[in-house]
């Protein structure tokens, strides 16, 4: 489980956040106070940094699965959603909170970021398995 299975975990939920931010577009841009003219998308930097933190936590994510002994689809599965829900989600809320940021905002990126903890830590479990 080295480096090819981080690059295809990332790979995985960099790809599951395009399919989720491309249907939540409009709800997305409501809750940030955006517009399709306000939006940049010609801007890579956004793009690199999303990867580069993604091949990040995923890196961490096998990191904590290789030194608890977790393997296979289901203990991914169960690593990578209770990340994703029980760290990575309070964090959003606790940042979004004392930033007055929608509630629908917080649900929107909370989801993002639980889906997308789950599909690394499945696709870890099974490099692993």
């Amino acid at each position: 489980m080295g480096i090819v299975a981080v690059l295809v975990a990332a790979a995985a939920s960099y790809a599951w956040g395009s399919v989720w931010y491309m249907s939540m577009a409009k709800p997305w841009m409501a809750a940030n106070g955006l517009t399709e003219e306000t939006i940049n998308r010609s801007n890579p930097v956004p793009y690199i940094v999303s990867m580069i933190a993604t091949i990040l936590v995923a890196g961490m994510m096998r990191h904590i699965m290789a030194t608890s002994g977790t393997v296979g689809l289901m203990g991914g599965l169960m690593t990578g959603f209770g990340l994703g829900l029980f760290i990575a989600v309070p964090w959003i809320v606790t940042n979004y909170a004392f930033a007055g940021r929608p509630r629908a905002l917080m649900i929107i990126d909370g989801t993002y970021a639980t889906v997308g903890c789950t599909v690394m830590g499945i696709v870890l479990g099974l490099f692993s398995g």
